[in-house]
């Protein structure tokens, strides 16, 4: 767990920032848990069943926390991994998750893309509660990570990792595909040869 200052999200785009999804918001509680490594070495299939299932614990975990504040007179809302708004067409996060977790102090977000930290690699899930309770901002992390390594920019299939913009696009087009009537990640090899994972 890990707090953020909304007022430190000065970057977000309009309308994606704390105070866009909750009126008078101060503080943004991120919550995280790691990921089982073996899940890295399923089918996508496997893979995509345990994904599902993290997100749900995250979401239900929020809710408590959520609840907790809420009780002691604050507003909350509470930002899951599956849930936003469309933007031409495509899901966007209320925030994004993993920067409220970079302001939070949890972990770097690395080359993949994905909130790195030494302890859990780049195998977090992550949840949010936003708040207008003013809580103290913990620090961002003080250490590095992908030091001049490149090798999920080089085994990325889709060529989304560059040193000028993760594409988005082609993340999503090469890793997500509708297989029997349900979305399945059929690529996450960006986790897998991260030295972290």
């Amino acid at each position: 767990m890990g707090i953020a200052a909304s007022k430190d999200f000065g970057q977000a785009p309009e309308g994606f920032k704390p105070t866009d999804a909750l009126e008078g918001c101060v503080s943004v509680v991120v919550l995280g848990t790691p990921f089982p490594k073996e899940a890295l070495l399923k089918s996508s299939e496997e893979y995509t069943e345990i994904r599902n299932a993290m997100l749900k614990n995250m979401n239900a975990v929020a809710k408590d926390v959520a609840k907790k504040i809420k009780k002691d007179g604050y507003k909350v809302k509470v930002i899951n991994g599956t849930a936003g708004k469309y933007v031409n067409g495509k899901l966007y996060g209320h925030i994004s998750l993993k920067h409220a977790a970079e302001l939070a102090g949890l972990g770097i977000i690395g080359r993949n893309y994905l909130l790195t930290n030494p302890e859990s690699g780049n195998l977090l899930w992550l949840s949010a509660v936003l708040t207008d309770a003013e809580l103290v901002p913990d620090r961002k992390a003080q250490y590095t990570v992908c030091d001049n390594c490149d090798k999920c920019v080089d085994a990325c299939p889709s060529g989304a990792l560059d040193d000028v913009a993760f594409g988005f696009k082609e993340c999503s087009e090469t890793c997500w595909k509708m297989v029997n009537g349900a979305w399945q990640l059929v690529c996450f090899v960006c986790r897998k040869v991260c030295p972290y994972g």
